[in-house]
């Protein structure tokens, strides 16, 4: 089994998926186009893996799997794409969705240094009073300010732990974390468009290259992450089997209420422009998903922001400002 690697920063992903359009634009093939790669020192063990799986004659989702560059559903795009004829169209949209998340992140991350620092000097500040009248001792002040900085730098290992599990293969745990995911309001929904996205863009790769929608079918499944939401169109192959069209067997999916997708794929179906039509909804999609992110990453701070003054004004307003108590023996 291959070593399990934890995946790569938004920021190097764009940087890899980005090196590996052009050189497949140029068309350099594998071997040689994996040796060009320019990443961090730290990575090149990876990349030295990736050059032995591709001398080994593996395939590409494979190397990349296996050598720790690409994740789960990565190589399974990357797969569906291969089979399409080129990896360059899904290296080009991979490079340019991670580095719209990257600059999210750096955007949301500058933000919120100011709502931090805000946050950080009134934990310090609330408690102060109690030290200076000698109702609170050093040792408890400090530990009074720092438990809540402790606690929130656990919640956040945790969180970006938990993220980078969720890109690898599915695991009980892992499907429990989604079925939790799902159910965040706002975030819930988008991460189910997320993985649907995912589902009908590399179903249209692997169309659009001739494989039969039977044998195209569960590969597309495989890159879907939240269980109830793969459970739901795992039956669509079947159905497929027992003599129904796509659009019949995916019809009646809780998921897909709004219809647009079905109307798409019927249109597709019967005009032969199936691919066209399963493009036009992902990319409908990747553009909502992405709206919907840049809206996260300016509201996110200012939220954050309006919290943390309010947690500071009521704790000055409640009295706990400087001079509000005297020592005993001054009153």
């Amino acid at each position: 089994m291959p070593q399990q690697h934890p995946p790569l920063s938004w920021q190097i992903r764009a940087d890899l998926f980005a090196q590996l359009a052009a050189m497949e634009k140029a068309g350099l093939p594998a071997t040689q186009a994996f040796g060009l790669l320019k990443l961090p020192a730290a990575l090149q063990p990876r990349v030295l893996n990736a050059r032995k799986f591709l001398a080994r004659g593996n395939p590409l989702a494979v190397v990349g799997r296996n050598s720790g560059l690409f994740t789960e559903l990565e190589a399974n795009l990357v797969d569906a794409a291969t089979n399409a004829g080129s990896p360059a169209q899904t290296y080009r949209r991979l490079a340019d969705y991670y580095t719209r998340r990257a600059v999210q992140l750096k955007t949301m991350r500058s933000r919120m240094m100011y709502p931090a620092v805000l946050f950080t000097v009134g934990l310090f500040l609330n408690p102060l009073p109690g030290l200076v009248t000698g109702s609170l001792s050093f040792g408890r002040y400090v530990l009074h300010c720092s438990l809540p900085l402790i606690a929130i730098g656990v919640l956040v290992y945790t969180g970006k732990r938990l993220m980078q599990d969720q890109e690898g293969p599915s695991t009980p745990t892992q499907d429990a974390i989604g079925k939790l995911a799902m159910r965040i309001p706002l975030f819930g929904k988008m991460f189910i468009r997320s993985n649907i996205r995912d589902y009908f863009e590399s179903l249209a790769l692997m169309v659009e290259a001739g494989v039969p929608i039977l044998d195209a079918l569960p590969k597309a499944v495989a890159t879907i992450k939240l269980e109830p939401v793969r459970e739901a169109f795992s039956h669509a192959q079947a159905d497929i089997m027992g003599g129904k069209t796509l659009g019949e067997a995916l019809n009646g999916i809780s998921y897909l209420e709004k219809g647009q997708a079905l109307a798409l794929i019927n249109t597709g179906e019967g005009s032969g422009t199936l691919p066209e039509m399963l493009f036009r909804f992902a990319d409908a999609e990747t553009q909502a998903i992405n709206l919907f992110n840049e809206q996260v990453a300016a509201w996110a701070p200012r939220i954050v922001y309006a919290l943390v003054a309010f947690w500071i004004a009521r704790g000055i307003l409640g009295g706990g400002h400087i001079g509000t108590e005297l020592p005993p023996d001054l009153q």
